[in-house]
């Protein structure tokens, strides 16, 4: 199911959940967060630093519901993201929020094989996407070849956000590996084989704040 992560900064323990933590485990919409704590590991971490995480929290929350980029590119970059980093617990989540949005489960599949995997032949703006995740990635750069591709898709501010997500992602996945948070317990964790835990398919799942 992904690399034993070593817990390095764990969950806020409950005597120190003063009211700017309490924000932070509510700033989800999460139903009694702030009476009884987020049910995310990722919150429970970030609310060990308040101030970074409500700062955090804002630059995610225009990710997620500012974006000009469409939800099916955004959890390509993520999926992508997440394989590159090994990041089991953002790969978890996304191969749900990924299913929501419309990518099937080949594609899913294939974005481990990245951009060059023939099942994004004729589906020119998916290969630019992953393209481009795996050149900032990889060099820090896009070359003017992979913008142009890109461009071809994406407009000025789409091109902005898509840089941000991408940097985003990966910072994410610095936390996650570094501090050691893992995926919760009582979810049926999603492998990068695109197996669970309890041998049931994946299925759908709605991102934060996000409707149905």
């Amino acid at each position: 199911m992904g690399e034993e992560l070593k817990r390095r900064i764990g969950n806020l323990p409950r005597e120190e959940w003063t009211d700017a933590a309490r924000e932070v485990f509510a700033f989800w919409g999460e139903p009694d967060a702030w009476e009884n704590g987020s049910k995310t590991n990722m919150s429970m971490v970030l609310a060990n630093h308040p101030p970074l995480a409500n700062a955090y929290h804002t630059f995610g929350k225009h990710l997620l519901l500012a974006s000009t980029i469409a939800v099916r590119p955004r959890e390509l970059i993520v999926l992508r993201a997440a394989w590159l980093q090994k990041s089991a617990y953002e790969w978890h989540y996304h191969v749900g929020y990924g299913l929501k949005a419309g990518l099937t489960m080949d594609e899913i599949a294939a974005v481990r094989d990245g951009w060059q995997s023939p099942v994004w032949d004729g589906k020119d703006e998916d290969r630019a996407v992953l393209r481009a995740v795996d050149e900032l990635i990889q060099t820090s750069r896009m070359s003017d070849e992979t913008y142009a591709a890109l461009a071809a898709h994406f407009g000025k501010e789409q091109l902005m956000d898509f840089v941000f997500t991408v940097g985003n992602y990966v910072m994410l996945g610095w936390a996650i590996a570094t501090f050691g948070v893992p995926v919760e317990d009582g979810v049926d964790p999603i492998g990068f084989d695109l197996k669970t835990r309890s041998g049931a398919a994946p299925g759908e799942k709605s991102r934060p704040l996000e409707a149905g």
